[in-house]
């Protein structure tokens, strides 16, 4: 007889891929900047939607979306925006796809910046994850101070799609926060 493992309650054991991001992605820091150009630009594109529906597109956005990688979003211009608008594969929203396109370009300036996204974003934190207190569901918060403050910053560099929700959701995607529940097998791991 083998134990059950304890996840966060938001975990649908129904869904084998969403457990899969669960126990091996959410929460973990990340400091590569492809990888963080994905998460900011797959936040965006949840704005409205659930997580689990971004998910499931994942490999089409990558596909998409040259791999996240933002030199080469940057260069999209209105034609391929146009195509990317059919592609079925894709949260298929004007707006989103712009936001994509316009974000890797102030990406870049973050870049050239602070020496890498990296270094930009985890200086909201300290360089150093935040972990908190999750018993039940009343504990998961939507916002932070750390988030509003990230989410104005970008706003003023002129990122689109990037509210303090959304930023609070790629912090905890990206490992900035540690949101597992207490009893989750990934809280310490992470």
């Amino acid at each position: 007889m083998t134990a059950e493992v304890c996840r966060c309650g938001w975990a649908d054991l129904s869904k084998p891929d969403y457990v899969a991001y669960h126990d091996t992605e959410w929460g973990v820091p990340v400091y590569d900047d492809i990888r963080l150009f994905e998460f900011l630009t797959l936040e965006a594109a949840q704005a409205g939607l659930s997580w689990y529906t971004v998910l499931k597109k994942r490999e089409h956005y990558r596909e998409a979306f040259a791999g996240f990688d933002p030199v080469l979003v940057a260069r999209f211009d209105d034609a391929k925006a146009a195509e990317l608008l059919l592609n079925p594969g894709i949260i298929r929203n004007r707006l989103k796809i712009a936001a994509a396109i316009n974000n890797a370009a102030r990406f870049l300036e973050i870049q050239a910046e602070f020496g890498s996204f990296s270094a930009y974003q985890w200086r909201f934190v300290n360089g150093v994850p935040q972990v908190n207190s999750i018993s039940g569901p009343a504990d998961y918060r939507a916002t932070s101070p750390e988030s509003d403050a990230m989410s104005k910053d970008l706003k003023k560099r002129g990122f689109k799609f990037v509210g303090s929700t959304i930023i609070y959701a790629h912090m905890q995607a990206c490992g900035m926060v540690n949101d597992h529940h207490n009893h989750c097998f990934r809280k310490g791991a992470v």
